[in-house]
């Protein structure tokens, strides 16, 4: 018998109170019963996004609220600052590519966070910029960027909403969005909400909302106004993926259950155990200034295919861990601890990352990376 375990940056693994509820008999959206359950979740999604106003839920992956981030933002002739620095980056430019709107980018190098200062000094000096889109962690390379420092700055400029692609980072880490004045705030099921792909959120700013009102880009099932006027009614414009909204009531529960500080405390710890069993087998980090605690991204070995090494996790012990993607392809690979993941679930994979290791002729001692995330996991309850 072979077990199967996610370490992929999403889909992660589920908790099984969540499978359970997802197995129930499905039942009509337009009914009491589901109207109680998205009242629920309304409520829950406005304690994980740590905001007053109303949490938006799509039927949809992470990439269909960051369309809708656009289209529902922005007007024709409006410009957008775009920052750069992996595939999803990459992403926000070129769904403002496919809606006509002209972006300037902030390349910026693969590995590291954008410097708050490069933003602003765009700011300052290029007029009729409407909004500035970024990740708060940038999935493909393992990198964290400076969110808190980035809405200082957007914060002085009246007419500019900053919009933060955070499916990755909600759940993860502290991303409070009225406190630090975030405007607009994305998110996936698939990742520490311990849910299968399917569902996208969108969190707005009283100020992202008067951007709303001017938007006239083309918009149909991604209409944010439509939307919160649904939401409003404990309902969704169109038909909802009832059961994971059932499973997310569930997850939204053990998220509580846990609070949010123990929650990234959690995570921070099972991020600092990687990167400390990571250096103890005298690997490097692929983002070792501003690593994400979401997932680390490790370079291989000299001579070493990080292509084979990802492979040989599934084919030696159903391990599925990410590899990298363009410029990072077979140069990295990608261990994800986000959600549903605890200590001896970081030991396993790091044990099993040294066997494999030590098969494709790579010297080290043995144990020293097991031994260092021990040393970082001790403590943790």
């Amino acid at each position: 018998m072979e077990k199967k375990y996610l370490f992929s940056p999403g889909p992660t693994m589920l908790p099984p109170e969540v499978l359970l509820k997802m197995a129930e008999p499905i039942m009509h959206h337009r009914e009491p019963e589901f109207e109680k359950i998205f009242e629920e979740v309304r409520e829950g999604l406005r304690y994980l996004f740590q905001t007053k106003n109303e949490v938006l839920i799509f039927t949809s992956s992470g990439t269909g609220a960051m369309e809708g981030a656009v289209s529902n933002i922005l007007a024709k002739g409006d410009k957008a600052l775009v920052v750069r620095g992996g595939k999803f980056g990459e992403r926000w430019g070129e769904i403002c590519q496919a809606y006509g709107i002209e972006f300037i980018p902030i390349d910026v190098p693969w590995g590291r966070a954008v410097h708050p200062s490069q933003i602003e000094e765009i700011l300052r000096s290029t007029p009729g910029i409407r909004a500035v889109y970024t990740q708060a962690s940038e999935t493909s390379t393992g990198v964290k960027h400076p969110i808190q420092e980035i809405a200082q700055i957007v914060r002085k400029y009246e007419e500019v909403v900053l919009v933060v692609d955070a499916i990755t980072g909600i759940g993860v880490f502290n991303l409070p969005m009225d406190e630090w004045g975030i405007d607009v705030l994305v998110s996936g099921s698939q990742k520490a909400l311990m849910l299968p792909p399917g569902l996208s959120f969108v969190a707005l700013s009283d100020k992202a909302w008067k951007a709303v009102e001017r938007s006239d880009l083309p918009k149909y099932y991604f209409n944010f106004k439509k939307e919160l006027k649904s939401a409003q009614k404990n309902q969704s414009s169109f038909t909802p993926a009832i059961s994971l909204i059932v499973g997310l009531r569930e997850s939204l529960k053990l998220i509580r259950k846990e609070g949010l500080e123990n929650v990234f405390l959690r995570h921070q710890k099972l991020a600092e155990a990687t990167r400390a069993a990571v250096r103890a087998l005298g690997l490097e980090l692929y983002a070792p200034e501003s690593p994400s605690e979401a997932v680390t991204a490790v370079k291989v070995p000299e001579g070493i295919s990080g292509q084979k090494l990802k492979n040989m996790f599934f084919e030696r012990f159903g391990i599925t861990v990410a590899g990298g993607q363009d410029q990072a392809k077979g140069k990295i690979i990608r261990i994800a601890h986000l959600g549903y993941y605890e200590r001896l679930d970081m030991i396993m994979v790091i044990s099993a990352l040294e066997m494999l290791l030590k098969e494709m002729g790579y010297a080290f001692e043995l144990g020293s990376g097991v031994k260092a995330a021990e040393e970082v996991l001790i403590g943790l309850r």
